[in-house]
């Protein structure tokens, strides 16, 4: 018997094919990967765009309820204040039942107030600070150091850490440092 070379050449032939065919299997499999890697990539990087994007839009959101919740808040000071009026008329009348009706009512809405935010300053016996404080009159005195807020004319508060309206107070100035300046010729 003969045998021909025809079935190992086929088989090399075949075997041939067939690494080409895997390689190309590989290359198209790699290729695939690396494309699944950019898009996951892509992925990750829109997710961190939107949740950034997420952020922003509630931090405006917040930043818009924090001014309005202020404007509201400053428009409630007055009636703060004509209640605190009201109960100190009311104390001078000696009328008992309208005073703890108006003390009840001033109660709550400082309670209320208080729960969101908002703060009296406290300013009588402190130094003057132009920060929380705005000097309406001085008030040449020996009683009070030089700087200090003896008196207060309206309330000021803060909301949420930030001046919403400053306490509008008068000032002790001490006739010797007056007396002083004016010596050095400074005014």
């Amino acid at each position: 018997m003969i045998m021909s070379s025809d079935p190992p050449k086929k088989k090399a032939d075949e075997r041939e094919r067939y690494e080409k065919r895997l390689a190309e299997f590989e290359a198209s499999l790699k290729e695939e990967q690396q494309k699944g890697e950019r898009y996951l990539n892509q992925l990750k990087y829109a997710r961190a765009d939107l949740e950034n994007l997420q952020k922003q839009v509630q931090k405006r959101i917040d930043d818009g309820v924090e001014r309005g919740n202020e404007r509201l808040i400053l428009q409630l000071l007055p009636i703060i204040e004509e209640l605190d009026l009201a109960i100190e008329a009311g104390k001078k009348a000696n009328d008992s039942i309208l005073l703890e009706g108006l003390e009840m009512v001033r109660k709550k809405l400082g309670k209320i107030l208080s729960t969101e935010g908002l703060s009296p300053i406290d300013a009588v016996g402190k130094p003057f600070d132009p920060h929380l404080h705005e000097a309406v009159l001085d008030v040449e005195t020996c009683d009070s150091p030089d700087g200090t807020v003896i008196e207060e004319v309206r309330k000021g508060y803060t909301f949420k850490g930030r001046v919403l309206r400053a306490s509008m107070v008068k000032v002790a100035r001490n006739p010797s440092s007056t007396e002083v300046s004016e010596a050095k010729g400074v005014e």
